[in-house]
């Protein structure tokens, strides 16, 4: 790279970190883990990877980003021995150990999960050979001497052994098989007898057992669940180790990497802080070149216009040689390539009834294994209904009936005028007929009349020129997801189900394809466990588990929060007296959340009723606190987030004297707490104006160390890096007080 090229881009990416902090930039280097020297890698005379220089540090976690067939995986492949490079070099730490989880899984049976799990770190058996083999010539020792060492020997065997078993325990196995969904009864089966996603599941438990110095993920949310992915989220972030991570959802990226290592057009760059960071940072230094490149484009053009004008004239030769050489001292200024992204909105559809879809009594079941049954639910012109629950529990199953795919053992489905259905399988490879070109898949779906409409929307999923004549056999998983969506998009109906559709596409892909559901005029029936997708489209959500399906009336957010708050709030409908209620475990602590299962009449709301009627028997009222239940009626008593006790204890009458006493100590503790509010607010005031302060200075100080002159006299750049060390630790810690002086306030308005 030309040593201007980048000039003003890498001056504000330094200002932007030391905004982070200084010691960020400048902190003793900590232990590598692994550095890739001038790495190169090519396939087929295309550049993947060219001249990367990258150091993993201990405690880095990096976020691996780039389009579909970018290189993220052939850089993990390299980092993990399976792949050599063109040139280049991998230095790893002598003693480092790397755990890699690829996107494709080949397990073998031979052994039970919970062994495969154990097995996977080495030492224990050879300690245990070890311990016999000392045991054996202790047994056979004469000499005292010998006998003393032989036993000390002894003790530093089960000393390591009893390390071993600290860090590597049975019960952490266990508690980690439970975390990614294996029942207990899962851990004596062959490893052989799971499927291909829980075998994935299997090796992603063996490498959190192992605790690798390095671990490199790709894709690891893609075939589990959301319960599963909130758990692995939780787990991931107290890891100790280094994390190079590839992942398709933003939400889970952003809660695990400090890094972003990003596949651009001009290459591969580097940016501090999560994913969100990176695009502000990568989108200010786009500006900063633009608008360099625009100022510069204007002073070219006044020069080059001023020696067109007065190149003829004597007398203004010495200013036109002037012009002719601040033109040559012009910096040439190389903007952001663009690369060419998804961008699609969906065609209007055709209006359909006010109600879309019914589901009326709809079970299945596989040969004696009931799925699921009894599910009588609506969906309702513009809703966007997300399903979710743990694998297994019948989504796949549920969605594959709605689209006539598959026939229901009990129950129908029935669809609402003037419904028109689009269908995206999770398997979206098979649906796709290989022989095939990509315009012709595409083409033979279409309600368009255009050949060249059909080749507009091709190009809109980046299929231009020759790619359109592709046969879908040599696609990419993600190159195919493509074009089953072009596929949609020229007839998507009023009603699209989508079975994971974030599963072969990258980050930015992921996030395009919502943008364009979020503008779709039909109804949107999807299953996914890509969180930040469900939570940017669904407003309603029905709930796959434990053989039945359970609607939630609100969007992804309000159920986490409730399921995990605990909260046994009553889910009535407006209209429809066959209405269940029943619970959901919660994830947390606070027991179970009621939801509907059940015909939904009208809109359901969150919460009691006042009022409402119980079907075609007659109209039935139900007060306040009341929850039909066949042909009686239990008192509730509850408001939405508060539990009440199945009894009624009779009401304690209080004397004229107690209730004085009470309001007297309610009014005394009243006081007490507005001290204590006056007080932290006071702390508050004055720990925000010591921050203000001290971060107005530290600012200054970063300025000062960003001068050449600074850093080259090394006495003042080590006394003011120093000072400004200091300064950062005593502002961490007056932010510390700052955010528990705001919790405790909190605490007391509550």
């Amino acid at each position: 790279m030309p040593p201007n090229l980048y000039l003003a881009v890498e001056n504000a990416a330094r200002r932007a970190m030391l905004e982070e902090g200084f010691r960020a930039l400048y902190k003793p280097s900590v232990v590598s883990v692994l550095v890739l020297e001038n790495l190169s890698l090519s396939y087929g005379g295309r550049s993947i990877i060219k001249e990367l220089s990258l150091r993993i540090g201990e405690d880095d976690r990096i976020g691996l980003v780039g389009r579909n067939g970018s290189g993220k995986s052939s850089l993990m492949k390299i980092i993990a021995g399976l792949q050599e490079p063109d040139e280049g070099q991998v230095r790893r730490a002598r003693t480092v150990s790397i755990g890699y989880l690829p996107q494709d899984i080949e397990a073998s049976g031979g052994l039970t999960l919970l062994d495969s799990v154990l097995s996977s770190v080495p030492g224990r058996a050879q300690l245990e050979e070890s311990l016999q083999a000392v045991e054996g010539e202790l047994s056979r020792a004469q000499e005292e001497a010998e006998q003393m060492a032989l036993s000390q020997k002894l003790v530093n065997l089960h000393e390591d052994i009893a390390h071993f078993d600290q860090h590597y325990s049975t019960h952490e196995a266990h508690a980690i098989l439970a975390g990614l969904g294996f029942s207990t009864a899962d851990a004596g089966r062959d490893l052989g007898e799971f499927s291909g996603g829980w075998k994935m599941r299997a090796m992603l438990a063996s490498l959190l057992f192992q605790k690798p110095d390095l671990l490199m993920l790709d894709e690891p949310t893609n075939h589990l669940d959301v319960g599963t992915v909130t758990w692995l989220e939780e787990f991931l972030k107290s890891y100790p180790n280094a994390m190079l991570l590839v992942c398709h959802d933003r939400r889970f990226l952003n809660a695990q990497v400090n890094r972003i290592v990003s596949y651009e057009a001009e290459g591969i760059r580097q940016y501090p802080g999560d994913y969100d960071r990176y695009l502000r940072l990568r989108a200010e230094q786009r500006e900063v070149l633009e608008r360099r490149a625009a100022n510069i484009a204007r002073e070219r053009e006044a020069a080059e216009r001023f020696i067109r004008r007065f190149r003829a004239q004597a007398t203004k030769a010495r200013a036109v040689q002037s012009r002719v050489k601040s033109l040559e001292r012009l910096d040439e200024v190389i903007t952001f390539d663009s690369q060419a992204g998804l961008s699609f909105k969906f065609p209007p559809c055709q209006r359909a009834g006010q109600d879309v879809m019914e589901l009326d009594g709809l079970g299945h079941s596989y040969g004696e294994l009931r799925v699921f049954s009894s599910a009588n639910l609506i969906a309702r012109r513009g809703d966007r209904v997300a399903i979710i629950g743990p694998n297994g529990a019948g989504k796949t199953t549920l969605l594959r009936i709605i689209s006539g795919e598959l026939k229901a053992t009990e129950g129908s489905v029935k669809l609402g005028h003037n419904v028109c259905a689009g269908y995206y399988a999770q398997h979206v490879a098979e649906t796709l007929d290989r022989a095939s070109s990509v315009f012709d898949e595409v083409w033979r779906n279409s309600v368009l009349d255009d050949l060249s409409q059909v080749r507009s929307v091709l190009g809109t999923f980046l299929f231009s020129g020759e790619d359109v004549d592709k046969r879908i056999a040599v696609l990419s998983g993600g190159e195919k997801a493509r074009v089953a969506l072009a596929r949609l998009m020229v007839n998507p109906g009023n009603l699209l189900l989508m079975d994971e559709p974030t599963n072969h596409l990258d980050l930015e892909s992921s996030e395009a394809l919502a943008v364009a559901l979020d503008s779709y005029d039909g109804t949107l029936v999807f299953v996914s466990h890509n969180r930040s997708f469900i939570e940017r489209l669904a407003t309603r959500i029905w709930h796959v588990h434990d053989g039945c399906v359970e609607e939630f009336p609100g969007n992804f957010e309000q159920f986490l929060y409730h399921v995990s708050s605990g909260a046994d709030s009553g889910v009535l409908p407006s209209g429809g007296g066959d209405a269940l209620v029943r619970g959901i475990a919660g994830t947390g602590p606070g027991g179970a959340a009621n939801r509907v299962v059940g015909r939904v009449g009208g809109s359901a709301k969150l919460g009691l009723q006042d009022d409402a009627k119980a079907g075609k028997g007659g109209a039935a009222s139900l007060r306040k606190g009341e929850v039909a239940a066949g042909s009686g009626s239990a008192r509730a008593g509850k408001a939405m987030g508060a539990s009440a006790p199945t009894d009624v204890s009779p009401a304690v009458v209080e004397s004229k004297a107690q209730i004085k006493e009470r309001r007297l100590r309610e009014r005394q503790a009243s006081k007490a707490r507005d001290r204590q509010v006056r007080s932290l607010e006071r702390s508050i005031t004055d720990l925000e104006r010591r921050i203000a302060e001290m971060e107005e200075a530290q600012e200054q100080r970063g300025k000062e160390l960003s001068k050449p002159e600074i850093f080259e006299d090394r006495r003042i750049y080590g006394e003011l890096l120093s000072t400004y060390t200091e300064a950062a630790k005593k502002l961490e810690e007056l932010m510390a007080r700052w955010e528990h002086a705001h919790a405790s306030l909190a605490e007391l308005r509550e």
